[in-house]
């Protein structure tokens, strides 16, 4: 069993990240992880590697990304999408998933944060 392990997208708030890391979670930000201005595709895919679960405001382009992904045999770490809401709205859903699911549970999975 092991702790969900995020990568937040550009359009994600910065402070997302620390805030993450700062309630014991491994997360880093586009711009920490160097992979500003990278294609979606890229993004996914580089946090596929990673293990980690993307998570974006980009809810259109990665929720049918995901189903893409799964339709061709892709896999990923989970992708979390949610419209725009405040900085503490957003720790606040990310931290009760984190807290609900494990890595494992998040695989290949879509999660809306707003369910959170």
């Amino acid at each position: 069993m092991s702790a969900i392990r995020f990568f937040t997208d550009e359009d994600v708030y910065g402070a997302v990240a620390g805030a993450l890391r700062q309630a014991g979670f491994d997360s880093i930000s586009t711009p920490g992880a160097g992979r500003l201005r990278e294609s979606d595709e890229s993004q996914l895919l580089w946090a596929a590697i990673q293990g980690r679960v993307f998570v974006t405001f980009n809810v259109g382009h990665f929720a049918g990304r995901h189903s893409e992904w799964l339709r061709h045999g892709q896999h990923h770490a989970g992708i979390v999408v949610s419209q725009q809401r405040s900085i503490g709205d957003v720790l606040r859903r990310l931290l009760h998933l984190a807290n609900t699911l494990e890595a494992e549970a998040m695989r290949d999975r879509l999660e809306f944060l707003s369910n959170w």
